[in-house]
């Protein structure tokens, strides 16, 4: 798996973005949590932060920061999406690169995220952009939710016995 390059060539003063993100570049497979069970989403979102600190993707000292930026946009307008995805998210002047989490609920409950269709959510996207790439935030949302958008890839998400099975459904996704 390639690492991605988060230093973006400059044109003039426009970045260049690839047309689509592979989201395979984006998340690790250690970054794919299986059989995630926060309490609710507010517990989530720390959770998912507290994955990102540790897997040093986040600054540990700024861990408070980004939690409470992620939580000040979630009781904003909730980021609970359709078919079960919700991508709680915040850009922070903290960071230098984009980080991101994936927790599997695997419940049949799911989370309650107060989504647009009243369905609980089963997969939560942790992303945390840094501020001065907000063309890099609206890509991202976008291309995680085209991704995740397709029955097949949720569906083999939520079998997957392994971050390893996780990440090929990713990839399946982005073909």
């Amino acid at each position: 798996m390639a690492e991605w390059n988060w230093r973006f060539q400059k044109a003039g003063s426009l970045a260049i973005l690839p047309a689509h993100m592979r989201l395979t570049e984006l998340f690790a497979p250690e970054d794919l949590i299986l059989d995630f069970t926060p309490v609710d989403k507010w517990d989530a979102v720390g959770r998912l932060v507290d994955h990102l600190a540790k897997r040093e993707r986040i600054p540990e000292q700024e861990c408070s920061t980004i939690r409470e930026a992620v939580l000040a946009r979630e009781r904003s307008m909730s980021t609970g999406m359709e078919h079960g995805i919700a991508i709680p998210h915040a850009a922070v002047d903290a960071i230098e690169n984009l980080a991101v989490a994936l927790g599997i609920v695997r419940s049949e409950g799911g989370l309650n995220f107060e989504s647009i269709d009243g369905q609980p959510a089963r997969l939560v996207v942790l992303l945390v952009i840094p501020k001065a790439q907000k063309l890099l935030h609206i890509r991202t949302l976008a291309d995680v939710a085209r991704v995740l958008g397709k029955d097949s890839v949720r569906e083999q998400l939520l079998g997957a016995e392994t971050p390893e099975a996780a990440w090929y459904a990713l990839r399946s996704g982005e073909a």
